[in-house]
């Protein structure tokens, strides 16, 4: 574990130099470490779905819009559901075709594994791109919702590839039990984490509650028969897009940095570990014949790689066409978007998880039909969509200029935290009448909002005089960095106080949280 967290470091730094996702890194050296002599860390699939999978999906719903998830619910229940389903059986019926002694039933068992694309990957490369918020929205939405699709309809054709038959309206009452099962236990958790959250105020109690939650989510599912999946991510999204006004200042932001130590170690450990399957996979395909498995992973490949962009042409720009819009507040994509959306369709660990959970043996001790082909397939699915898509989103979202503009984002929060404070005066004004607050105090507290507000004005009116194509001007950027150096200039006087025993560790440190927050309301400004 120590050399596993200390590659995961590594990875990052390096990838951090080179300027590349350090989740192709950390594949990467799993790749090589599986080639060196020595154990490998073998992929137990329902350790992955119980210990794993829960709180990457939970972390990745409290960090989601669930008002840009409604906005888009159109497109993005066409990803997660309709396109999932497509994928599934395109895939079965062409891997069938090509190689007939691979049933349909086999076949969509696959299909039902490489459905699902990763976020994690593509919203990671995006953030540093400066993806736009409808893009992040699409792909986090369709990553938290693809899940619960892809695992429901694979339990159902492995069900069918064992013998047990295939039943269209038997398919359709398990996919819609399983959903609604998993909705309503998703919102159960979520309320009782609102009713929970006026006693949970102490900042370790409710931090250990918030990581206890999705694996509660999950399990709850799980034993009810239902999606512990999408349980996790209706909790998750409830958590997210509850109001403040519940939880403490002091539990937010130790739960927030928890969750973000969480999600950098679980993906550090995911990625390396697809790495690390690659002879699991090979192992078992001793005499399998080449031409077939190449067939197979072709085949595979050529679908999944062109069902999306075909899906996303017929739903989205064909409408455009013709004018069509999907709802009032969804208009469809352009060219660039359906692009940038196609090629997010990155495979990772859930595929992974969900084709390692095909019984190797049946009930009658015959073994699964060409389940080590199946595994081939799918991990090259995940190879080349992680690898190839991954290394190259990047530079495609440059190319095709889809790049939110930072300087925009920031004049929105200033004007946020403007009406922000025009919403204090009004309440110190309410308490001077009703409760009586003294004309001194008052006048202190207005006088204090005054000059914050002052400071953003100037702040917005060096926005608004930029000239520069991404918001940046030469004064604006002179001012930020400024200030970080003024910040910076009072960290180290506090801590000469610190050190010639003028001022306690424990002030030191709640002073610097106090400028580590003024901090955190600077932008960024460009490298």
């Amino acid at each position: 574990m120590l050399a596993l967290v200390a590659v995961i470091i590594i990875a990052r730094l390096a990838a951090d130099r080179l300027n590349v996702p350090y989740t192709i890194v950390l594949t990467v050296c799993g790749l090589i470490y599986a080639g060196l002599p020595g154990p490998n860390l073998r992929l137990e699939p329902h350790l992955v779905l119980l210990l794993i999978i829960p709180p990457l999906l939970y972390s990745a719903a409290r960090r989601s819009s669930l008002l840009a998830i409604r906005a888009n619910w159109r497109p993005i229940a066409s990803l997660s559901v309709v396109l999932v389903l497509l994928t599934a059986l395109a895939v079965g019926a062409l891997v069938s075709l090509v190689i007939p002694d691979i049933s349909f039933a086999a076949g969509t068992v696959l299909g039902a594994a490489v459905a699902p694309s990763d976020p994690v990957a593509a919203l990671s490369i995006g953030s540093r791109a400066g993806m736009p918020p409808r893009l992040v929205a699409l792909i986090g939405g369709e990553g938290l919702l693809n899940d619960a699709t892809a695992l429901t309809t694979l339990q159902v054709a492995v069900a069918a590839a064992v013998g047990g038959g295939f039943s269209l309206a038997y398919a359709t009452w398990k996919f819609v039990a399983s959903a609604v099962g998993g909705l309503l236990i998703g919102l159960a958790i979520g309320y009782l984490l609102r009713l929970g959250r006026h006693v949970l105020r102490d900042p370790l109690v409710a931090n250990t509650a918030s990581l206890a939650t999705p694996f509660l989510a999950y399990l709850a599912g799980e034993e009810a028969h239902v999606s512990g999946v999408l349980a996790v991510v209706i909790a998750g999204l409830m958590a997210g897009h509850d109001p403040p006004s519940g939880e403490s200042g002091a539990s937010r932001l130790q739960t927030s940095a928890v969750w973000r130590l969480v999600d950098f170690l679980l993906e550090g450990f995911v990625f390396l570990l697809i790495g690390q399957q690659l002879p699991a996979v090979l192992r078992g395909l001793g005499n399998e014949p080449p031409g077939r498995t190449v067939a197979a992973i072709a085949v595979t490949l050529v679908t999944v790689l062109t069902v999306r962009p075909l899906w996303l042409f017929l739903t989205q720009i064909v409408p455009g066409w013709f004018g069509w819009r999907l709802g009032d507040s969804a208009p469809t994509l352009n060219g660039r978007e359906v692009t940038a959306l196609t090629w997010a369709g990155t495979r990772g660990v859930i595929t992974l998880a969900a084709i390692f959970t095909v019984p190797t043996m049946l009930d009658n001790h015959r073994p699964f039909p060409d389940r080590d082909l199946l595994l081939l397939c799918a991990y090259m699915v995940v190879l080349v969509t992680l690898v190839g898509q991954g290394l190259t989103f990047g530079p495609l979202l440059r190319r095709l200029g889809l790049r939110i503009n930072e300087a925009e984002a920031v004049q929105v929060r200033n004007d946020a935290r403007l009406a922000s404070i025009a919403a204090a005066r009004e309440a110190v004004d309410d308490m001077q009448v009703e409760e009586g607050l003294p004309r001194a105090i008052a006048d202190a507290l207005r006088g204090a909002l005054t000059h914050r507000a002052d400071r953003l004005r100037a702040r917005i009116s060096l926005l608004e005089e930029s000239e520069a194509d991404d918001g940046w001007s030469s004064e604006l950027e002179m001012a930020v960095r400024a200030q970080h150096r003024l910040i910076a200039a009072q960290r180290e006087e506090l801590v000469r106080w610190r050190d010639s025993g003028r001022l306690p560790d424990e002030s030191l440190r709640q002073m610097q949280r106090e400028l580590d927050h003024e901090e955190r309301t600077l932008p960024t400004p460009p490298q």
